[in-house]
């Protein structure tokens, strides 16, 4: 069956083999969350992306491999509710922007933009994303002969940017940094994995791009 990236609550995960990476989708708690686990396929090294809820699930995926890594792509409590158990458990780094890093209940190691994030072989690019919190980030990883994929937090969904709290300067920069940052520097290709929901391209969504400006959220 091909991946579709749809899953639901308590519900079985979606799994997608991309060259390099296996990409592991879950959805976890009552907000209905979507956590990625991101296994090297060359090395076995397994990073975790949003420890959001449901730690038992979350380490019956991870299972024997170890974790070497999470990373937390904002400071809202429905992306970390599970972290402090699944390192506890695993020993993984704990990972988030410096300026998201007081929002978490555990001491991180803090990133920047541009910053990478190693996954055995392959790598994650840091893009900062301000205006759903200050220290949002999008992970990025270029397959050497494919498609670029996208991990986006709470920043970029199907439809829309992320809650700005109808505040127009957060809004302002959320659509200025998801249009230059994002959609002006990546193809139409590129897959993108947000943090509730379905995926989507950018392509699918770049033509929205005026009328989500427009509207203001």
């Amino acid at each position: 069956m091909s991946y579709t990236g749809d899953v639901s609550p308590g519900g079985a995960p979606a799994v997608r083999d991309l060259d390099r990476l296996t990409v592991t989708k879950l959805s976890v708690g009552p907000m209905d969350n979507n956590a990625y686990l991101l296994r090297c396929r060359a090395t076995g090294d397994q990073v975790l992306i949003d420890a959001a809820n449901e730690a038992p699930r979350l380490l019956d995926l991870v299972g024997d491999g170890g974790l070497t890594a999470v990373v937390t792509t904002h400071r809202h409590m429905d992306h970390w509710v599970a972290l402090e158990e699944v390192v506890a458990k695993t020993g993984a780094r704990v990972l988030v922007h410096g300026d998201d890093a007081d929002g978490l209940p555990i001491a991180a190691e803090t990133l920047a933009d541009g910053d990478t994030v190693p996954v055995g072989d392959c790598a994650l690019e840091v893009i900062h994303v301000r205006g759903h919190t200050p220290g949002s980030i999008a992970l990025l990883h270029r397959e050497p002969a494919g498609t670029p994929h996208l991990w986006t937090g709470d920043s970029l969904f199907p439809g829309g940017v992320g809650n700005t709290d109808q505040d127009p300067e957060r809004f302002g920069q959320l659509i200025d940094d998801v249009e230059h940052k994002l959609f002006d520097r990546l193809p139409d290709e590129t897959w993108f994995y947000p943090g509730h929901g379905k995926d989507s391209t950018l392509g699918a969504e770049r033509p929205s791009l005026p009328q989500w400006r427009a509207r203001g959220w």
